[in-house]
């Protein structure tokens, strides 16, 4: 932030356009205790900006990443639907690059090892970063050798210098989380042996436009990607594309491949990198008019959710959520939700069971409860997520259950 105004944390530049404006939220991952519940909240700027200079789409205000994430509840291995994506990850790098035992791979954000434990089982030498410490302790403790800081470059030359550098590096869901990009970008360099490949998965701006995904955007993500915005980052820092991948995680994410620009060999660009670079051009994702209208259709799909509870109490109607989601608490606290519209929201995750979501003050069960109270409405927070979630909450049809998702726009169905 200068006196005139923020400025984009890749190239300095101010950040003039405005693309969503959500007010001030809690932290989407700041559950509450219930003693904490008299207490004030502390709540923050919810911006996202385009940078008209490098394109790069951010938050405006930095919440510091220690506040957010030195003590984390969010555990990977609470999703099947996710640890089969890790696994299948982990066959297809070590089919095309021939990793094997004299190979070496570290992951950034690596969580609880939920990815790591899969090349661990295959005798591969791996090593875990995670710096939510209470998380590391469970990698450890499930055999992935985990070590609890946050990457920069100073921090990965001290790795390498004591670890030996990475054939394959992979960042999945952090690169949107750490609003030093550029030293953080360094250190994924700094990892990487000189003919090594770098993975990055993270969720692709356009579909987050296409689809009015406003509720993926909260403080733990500062960054929002189109590929032009990664590469352009990355050649900053000595890092080379030459492949992408399109998944349907997270709503439609890219997995990017990357090398070292100056090392001993240069792997051919791929046609996937050739069409998405044609199609983000295509589409216009550089130019500020992609951007407009964008808060309309969002503020629309918020309006959608707080017409649902107010029918619902209208009709006596209960509703529970289902997935204590960072996305849910930007989506609940953006249309004004309490407990008295949302009953309770479930989720399979131990460590937020007992607790109370961030804003709302919506408590969270085991999923249980939704058998034990009936509801008439289940709705599905993380709607990324929801084939998963229809297929363990089926039985709510049994009492005329309905499900309802709340992304692109409302929808409720059968079971």
């Amino acid at each position: 932030m200068t006196a005139h105004g923020p400025v984009c944390r890749f190239c300095g530049a101010l950040l003039n356009h405005v693309v969503l404006d959500l007010g001030e939220q809690p932290l989407a991952n700041a559950f509450l205790k219930e003693t904490d519940l008299a207490r004030p909240e502390p709540k923050y700027p919810l911006c996202v900006r385009l940078c008209e200079n490098c394109l790069l789409v951010q938050t405006d205000t930095t919440v510091p990443p220690e506040t957010i994430f030195s003590e984390y509840v969010y555990f990977s291995s609470y999703s099947q639907a996710w640890l089969a994506h890790a696994k299948a990850y982990c066959e297809a790098m070590i089919a095309r690059f021939g990793l094997g035992a004299d190979s070496s791979v570290i992951e950034v954000a690596s969580n609880d090892g939920y990815l790591l434990k899969n090349f661990v089982a295959r005798g591969i030498p791996c090593l875990g970063i995670e710096p939510a410490a209470n998380v590391a302790a469970v990698a450890r403790a499930a055999g992935v050798p985990t070590i609890s800081v946050f990457l920069g470059e100073q921090t990965a030359q001290t790795i390498v210098a004591a670890e030996g550098a990475a054939n394959l590096v992979v960042a999945n869901n952090v690169l949107a989380h750490v609003p030093l990009i550029n030293d953080f970008v360094a250190g994924l360099r700094a990892l990487l042996a000189e003919d090594g490949v770098l993975t990055v998965e993270c969720p692709h701006l356009a579909r987050l436009i296409a689809g009015v995904q406003f509720d993926t955007i909260y403080h733990e993500h500062f960054f929002y990607f189109s590929l032009a915005a990664i590469e352009r980052i990355f050649a900053a820092h000595g890092l080379r594309l030459f492949d992408v991948e399109e998944l349907p995680t997270h709503g439609g994410s890219l997995r990017i491949f990357a090398e070292r620009a100056d090392g001993a060999s240069t792997r051919p660009l791929s046609k996937a990198l050739h069409a998405l670079r044609a199609y983000e051009r295509n589409v216009g994702i550089a130019q500020n008019h992609y951007y407009d209208g964008f808060a309309r259709r969002a503020t629309a799909a918020i309006a959608s959710v707080r017409a649902f509870f107010d029918a619902a109490k209208r009709e006596n109607k209960t509703i529970a959520g289902y997935g204590a989601a960072a996305k849910g608490n930007t989506l609940l606290n953006a249309c004004g939700a309490t407990a008295a519209d949302l009953a309770y929201v479930v989720d399979s995750n131990p460590h937020k069971q007992g607790l109370f979501l961030p804003g709302t003050h919506v408590p969270v069960c085991a999923p249980d409860r939704i058998a034990e109270t009936k509801p008439d409405y289940v709705l599905i927070l993380p709607w990324n997520l929801k084939d998963e979630i229809v297929r363990q909450t089926k039985q709510i049809s049994a009492w005329g259950g309905r499900f309802a998702v709340p992304i692109p726009e409302l929808s409720v169905f059968d079971a």
